[in-house]
């Protein structure tokens, strides 16, 4: 049900004062034969009332009958006395000086002063003046409080620092130390603008933060204007996005307005890509609304007005489907790229989170940071909150360093689902196909060590291997990829070797492996038969999606020839998975038995089944190995 704004209130108010003065001026209508207010009106106009009488709201009539010296009585219930009074009164006084009438009788104090004529209009117009100086209240500030009205769509929805809680540094950024020292000028230029404009500098009107979700960009975006001490507002390019044709246009001119007021400022525009989109593109041509909205931010950030003291930060993880005028200078001049963090930075990460946690002492940060490559930001504060949870879940007093391998394996896979009914075979199954990944894995050259093989059902996994790298890269070689394609092939070698069959849940990796071999051929030119060249175009169009949008720019027998050179990495992929299971069959068999026994095998136990075959806990698993 719809909320009664002010004005439904008002415009109700109105049809209840009209009502009761229609009703005020008409006389009570009595029920069965009584007489009308119009009937009596029409009694004194034809001289027929020879005597009344007015007693609180009862009028008493003394009528001239048909014959001489009859005469009847009639009563009836005036509205008010007041009114009747106002109503009658000059005939009342003619007929009384004429003869007509032979006399009356009113209450004391009835005569009425002469504005009181005039108290219903002066009412209805007041009321009418009210409503007008309500609607136009309200079209000019936007309906206030919560009517919608037209003009607060137009309004932008900013956020402040203050409403977003505690002030925020460079010292609570961490692990994107290059990215802080771009901004820092940025800093300076708000704090002494006449070090830069002396030497005749001009500081950049825009900077455009770039980079994969949870990597820190909008806590960067805060840490500057908490560094400078600044106003910020704060901003979603979804916002500006409306059904109504006109609003976000609107609302970017507000945007820049409140932050003209409040100079020197800093306007954030989070998810820029929802409004800065290229125009013309997807199969309708374009979105009209949107492209407005966008025309309007191009010419706020550099039209005709000046925005001295303003600069505008966005962020987005879509910078190749914004507009070209948006990226060219003197809009946004510097485009900064915010990474994954390397080992130190995810240290850095890691020590800023851990605060406001007691950790315990077996709980070393850089094994830590070490072990969760390609981590972001986010994804490494949410690994110590899940830990918090945990140790608080075991009633500790501090997070240990299960609680943060825990908390690793559960971010990367799922909490583990040890309910789940599985049966002996799936059990079988899924052990051997998790042995073939980590036999394969550690005879491959470049592959990361083993850290952990589970057949503990996680997510929608049924088990899991797990390899840590031990630094971070920047770069594959075609050795690494091709190697990778065979850690993929690894379970599906192993469930044909020894059990004849193969299931479904190698399907994920065959998936894995045929992005690598394809990306391989395709997009970086590592086919010794198709040679250096790419048959990818790059551009994707905005609305349509990436493979529907892809152009084919190579003949269907180049397309042959990439099918052919994609299925001869997988298939060499797995002959040498089949050369290296066959050749560690026993190592095979013993991580097998392991993992059914126990679940779980730690990578130290797993280097023993190489290093140190005769170690006391893989004896048992020793026996009957042909």
């Amino acid at each position: 049900m719809r909320r009664l704004g002010s004005r439904d209130f008002f415009m109700l108010l109105l049809l209840a004062m009209m009502a009761f003065f229609t009703f005020s001026a008409l006389q009570q209508v009595n029920r069965g034969d009584a007489p009308t207010y119009s009937q009596i009106r029409e009694l004194f106009h034809q001289g027929r009332v020879e005597y009344f009488t007015l007693e609180d709201s009862t009028l008493t009539l003394t009528l001239r009958g048909q014959k001489e010296g009859e005469s009847v009585r009639m009563v009836y219930q005036v509205a008010s006395p007041l009114v009747f009074y106002s109503d009658m009164r000059q005939l009342i006084d003619e007929q009384l000086a004429s003869g007509v009438l032979k006399g009356y009788d009113y209450p004391p104090g009835v005569e009425s002063s002469w504005w009181y004529d005039f108290i219903p209009y002066l009412v209805a117009a007041a009321v009418l003046c009210l409503f007008w100086y309500l609607m136009m209240r309200q079209r000019s500030a936007g309906g206030g409080g919560s009517a919608p009205g037209a003009a607060r769509f137009s309004r932008a929805r900013t956020r402040t620092l203050s409403d977003q809680g505690k002030k925020v540094t460079f010292e609570d950024v961490a692990g994107a130390d290059e990215e802080k020292e771009e901004l820092r000028e940025i800093v300076e230029f708000l704090r002494d603008p006449q070090k830069f404009t002396s030497l005749g500098a001009r500081i950049p009107k825009g900077v455009l933060l770039v980079g994969p979700p949870g990597t820190g960009k909008t806590l960067i975006a805060k840490a500057v204007a908490g560094e400078a001490g600044v106003q910020f507002l704060s901003i979603s390019g979804s916002d500006f996005v409306e059904l109504y044709v006109g609003v976000g246009a609107g609302r970017v001119r507000d945007l820049f307005d409140q932050a003209k007021k409040d100079s020197p400022a800093i306007v954030f525009i989070d998810e820029i890509d929802a409004v800065g989109r290229r125009r013309g593109a997807g199969l309708g041509g374009g979105h009209d609304e949107r492209e407005q909205t966008l025309n309007q931010l191009l010419v706020e950030m550099d039209g005709f007005a000046v925005n001295e003291g303003v600069i505008v930060l966005a962020a987005t993880n879509r910078q190749d489907i914004l507009d070209p005028a948006l990226l060219r200078p003197g809009r946004f001049d510097r485009q900064i790229y915010v990474g994954l963090p390397d080992i130190k930075g995810r240290e850095d990460i890691l020590k800023v989170h851990a605060r406001q946690k007691p950790l315990a002492e077996d709980v070393v940060l850089k094994d830590v940071a070490r072990a969760t490559s390609g981590f972001t930001g986010a994804d490494l504060e949410n690994l110590l909150n899940e830990a918090a949870l945990l140790a608080a879940r075991a009633d500790r007093r501090f997070i240990t360093r299960a609680d943060l391998h825990e908390a690793m394996l559960k971010v990367i896979a799922g909490p583990e689902k040890r309910s789940r009914v599985v049966t002996e075979r799936a059990r079988k199954l899924t052990a051997y196909h998790e042995a073939g990944h980590a036999v394969v894995i550690h005879e491959l050259a470049t592959a990361d060590p083993v850290h952990q093989i589970t057949i503990v059902p996680r997510g929608q996994a049924g088990g899991m291997t797990i390899s840590l790298p031990q630094e971070d890269t920047a770069y594959q070689s075609k050795q690494e990829l091709t190697e990778q394609i065979a850690r993929c092939l690894g379970g599906r070698v192993a469930e044909q070797l020894v059990l004849g069959d193969i299931s479904t849940g190698a399907g994920s990796d065959i998936q894995r492996a045929s992005a690598i071999a394809r990306n391989m051929v395709m997009r970086y030119g590592m086919s010794d038969k198709l040679g250096s060249v790419t048959f990818e175009s790059g551009h994707d169009e905005v609305f349509i999606g990436r493979s529907m949008a892809q152009a084919k720019s190579y003949s269907e027998e180049v397309a042959a020839l990439i099918d052919g050179e994609v299925r001869s990495l997988i298939d060499g992929a797995y002959t040498r998975c089949e050369d290296i299971l066959t050749r560690c069959r026993q190592e095979l068999e013993i991580t097998a038995r392991y993992l059914l026994d126990h679940e779980v095998m730690e990578g130290e136990v797993f280097a023993k089944v190489f290093d140190d075959p005769q170690a006391e806990e893989l004896a048992p698993y020793r026996e009957n190995l042909s």
